[in-house]
């Protein structure tokens, strides 16, 4: 892999204003800047009519946007970039521009402020330190869950494809938040039916969710904490999805060893979540969400998918696979518990 090293002051500021750019893109999903030049370009009076925004304003915000490549400039007219009309424009079909405005922007990047306490040590106990915590809030509960829910559908979508679940007849989704995975692998699989474990702030919503799918006679929740709940055995079928990055490494081995224990012979494992490579040389986009998640899972490890492979051979998996979830973002690993 070819990492650009940075050599200049140049290279060195780029990094250090990445959160800039950020920014740009959250303020401008704040006042729907790629919804309202989804009908066409625009100048900037018309931009600012159209978001009731001053001229400077906008001005500023979109020259900034098409430095990073998120619009274009043409004949004093702003448009979309191609990635910007797919993904974060509102009337979209695979907008997941809430995910971004909503978790990523008022969850995620504030937490970064913790990240110096967590590495030296110096948190505050009142901080939050863990999924646990941050869920015992409804409001945030429902911010995180909701936003999650958008973006998950995706990458469920690309799971139900890659693994061939025929024949199963039950699976545990554990930490599966609002259902989004789930619902994808029901959609693919209908003969299969689906038990779901999170916090009960997080379950309530997800109900919500698997109503409106029309999958209440296919679902069930155990609202707990997914490391001491218990867990039903016999499955033929077990989704940890996000559930690694969030929780102490340590409890990374106990948590496939509990999967071997609660899956039937021949039930199919599956851990889909951020990988760094196996040389750690990147993907840069999941080593930075791996530093993020620290920022409020102190004891959270950056893993890879052979390290993670190697956890599950020695609890007894076989038939081990791995491929690319989201390009440059996540993984998935997925193996057999011996029949």
């Amino acid at each position: 892999m070819s990492i650009h090293l940075a050599e200049t002051a140049e290279d060195v500021s780029r990094v250090a204003f990445g959160f800039m750019a950020s920014k740009a893109l959250f303020a401008a999903l704040h006042i729907d800047v790629f919804t309202h030049l989804s009908g066409g370009a625009k100048t900037v009076p018309e931009l600012s009519k159209a978001a009731n925004v001053p001229e400077n304003r906008i001005e500023t915000l979109m020259t900034a946007l098409y430095t990073v490549g998120l619009v274009t400039f043409d004949d004093d007219k702003y448009a979309n970039a191609p990635g910007a009309e797919a993904f974060l424009n509102r009337e979209s079909k695979y907008d997941f521009g809430d995910y971004l405005r909503y978790q990523i922007d008022q969850q995620m990047y504030p937490f970064l402020g913790q990240l110096n306490n967590v590495m030296d040590g110096t948190l505050d106990p009142e901080a939050v330190d863990s999924y646990q915590h941050w869920m015992s809030d409804p409001d945030q509960a429902a911010l995180y869950s909701n936003a999650q829910h958008s973006g998950s559908l995706g990458p469920g979508r690309t799971i139900a494809k890659t693994v061939d679940l025929t024949g199963a007849k039950n699976l545990l989704d554990v930490g599966g938040g609002t259902g989004a995975m789930t619902i994808r692998l029901l959609e693919a699989n209908p003969d299969l039916v689906a038990t779901i474990i999170d916090f009960p702030n997080v379950a309530e919503i997800g109900w919500q969710f698997i109503t409106d799918a029309g999958m209440i006679d296919r679902v069930r929740y155990i609202p707990g904490n997914a490391l001491i709940a218990e867990w039903p055995t016999e499955q033929d079928a077990i989704l940890m999805s996000y559930l690694f990055s969030g929780v102490p490494g340590t409890e990374v081995p106990k948590l496939i060893e509990r999967a071997f224990e609660s899956l039937a012979p021949g039930g199919t494992f599956m851990v889909h979540d951020f990988m760094v490579d196996d040389d750690r040389e990147g993907p840069s986009m999941a080593a930075l969400w791996q530093l993020q998640h620290m920022a409020f899972t102190p004891d959270a490890h950056s893993i890879t998918a052979g390290w993670l492979k190697e956890e599950m051979t020695n609890a007894g998996f076989t038939d081990l696979e791995d491929t690319a979830a989201i390009p440059g973002l996540t993984h998935l690993v997925y193996a057999k518990k011996p029949a």
